[in-house]
């Protein structure tokens, strides 16, 4: 089990979301290359005369997969990147809160 340092601030469920799909992304993206390098071998080790019917096929699912794998791995990099902003825009809003309930308090205090 992993421990945070005590000196780190507690991050929020958007932060956390955000570092879970990084960790997505970068697998999808390793998986994708990994399935680029197979689909390179395979094309170039199976011989073209055997590259027919099921062989053929196979090699087209791979390369369709490949594309999927790639256009999901950019999806969730436009899903951090909208995390990211509103994980901003609450930070904004929190200090925004806090100067107004200060100058709430210190308005009452008067």
């Amino acid at each position: 089990m992993s421990q945070q340092p005590s000196s780190a601030p507690a991050s929020t469920p958007l932060e956390r979301a955000l570092g879970q799909n990084e960790a997505v992304k970068e697998t999808v993206e390793q998986s994708a290359a990994e399935l680029v390098v197979i689909n390179a071998v395979l094309k170039q080790e199976v011989p073209p005369h055997i590259q027919t019917g099921e062989v053929a096929q196979a090699l087209q699912k791979t390369d369709e997969l490949e594309v999927r794998i790639q256009e999901s791995a950019e999806d969730l990099a436009q899903v951090n990147q909208t995390l990211e902003q509103e994980i901003g825009e609450r930070a904004d809003l929190e200090r925004e809160l806090a100067k107004t309930k200060a100058a709430l308090a210190k308005a009452q205090a008067r």
